[in-house]
């Protein structure tokens, strides 16, 4: 059954793997080189459905996905052989690596050492004898990833040049990937505390996960302007869907109320990538 890969793919959470490369492409202007740009969204996508494939599989194992509010899970509800999850894991971490390594032949040898800490990042989260995730490290891991890295590294292969402007591009990536992750976090944290899974919600408490979560999708918008690009005014568009997730986050959703949030978030970010390249390339 093909849906069932889907749905342990996460499509949710995807675009905090297409927002980076769409931004640091149209950050590389008329520099931008397609076939590099598509390898790093296959790097990008590859990473993301791995690291999903993999949480699925070692929480699954562990047992911390034996009460969930959010979406199924193919491990834990059995949908899948726990071996097959992993493999599958397995499988997208190759795609990346081999997508990867051929950027590393057409721009630099050190991209093989970045890639290698990325996948190993990606396991360790929640997998191995002693998981980062269950210390309330994620969001550092995913803000470093899935934005400083992601955007950094999308437009390093594209251009073969650093500016150091690229950096400040990169934070309201790896802010609203961050606020995916805290946006389901925030909803899972009363089962994780119970699982014994300290993420970042269970260290800071109900209302301290809120008032994060609110802060990464300002500091997206924050950041977006402090490019001084006047383009980057247009993010500002996207300022309607912020506003009703931080409503229904100071609302008190929780639990599987705040299942669509997750949703939301996601698409927060896909629009506001968009609207920021477009806003770049001005």
């Amino acid at each position: 059954m093909a849906n069932k890969w889907v749905l342990g793919a996460r499509p949710r959470t995807l675009p905090a793997a297409i927002a980076p490369v769409i931004v640091a492409t149209a950050f590389a202007g008329n520099q931008w080189h397609p076939s590099s740009a598509v390898l790093a969204l296959l790097v990008s996508l590859s990473l993301q459905i791995g690291v999903n494939y993999a949480n699925d599989y070692s929480d699954g194992i562990r047992g911390t996905d034996d009460s969930r509010v959010g979406p199924v899970r193919l491990t834990a509800s059995g949908m899948a052989k726990a071996n097959s999850v992993k493999r599958a894991a397995f499988l997208s971490f190759g795609i990346a690596a081999i997508a990867g390594f051929i950027l590393a032949l057409q721009s630099s040898w050190w991209l093989i050492a970045v890639g290698a800490l990325a996948i190993a990042a990606a396991w360790s989260y929640t997998g191995g004898a002693n998981p980062y995730g269950y210390k309330g490290l994620g969001e550092i891991s995913v803000f470093l990833f899935f934005g400083v890295v992601a955007t950094v590294g999308s437009y390093y292969v594209q251009v073969e040049n650093l500016d150091f402007r690229i950096l400040v591009v990169s934070v309201p990536m790896g802010s609203l990937s961050c606020a995916i992750l805290a946006i389901n976090n925030l909803r899972d944290r009363a089962q994780d505390e119970l699982a014994g899974k300290r993420t970042l919600a269970v260290r800071l408490g109900d209302k301290r996960a809120r008032v994060l979560y609110i802060a990464l999708l300002l500091s997206a918008h924050l950041f977006a302007l402090l490019t001084f690009k006047v383009g980057a005014i247009l993010t500002l568009l996207a300022l309607p869907l912020t506003i009703g997730l931080i409503r229904s986050v100071l609302g008190g959703a929780s639990g599987r109320e705040l299942i669509p949030s997750l949703a939301k978030t996601g698409q927060l970010q896909l629009v506001f990538a968009l609207l920021f390249a477009l806003g770049l390339t001005l």
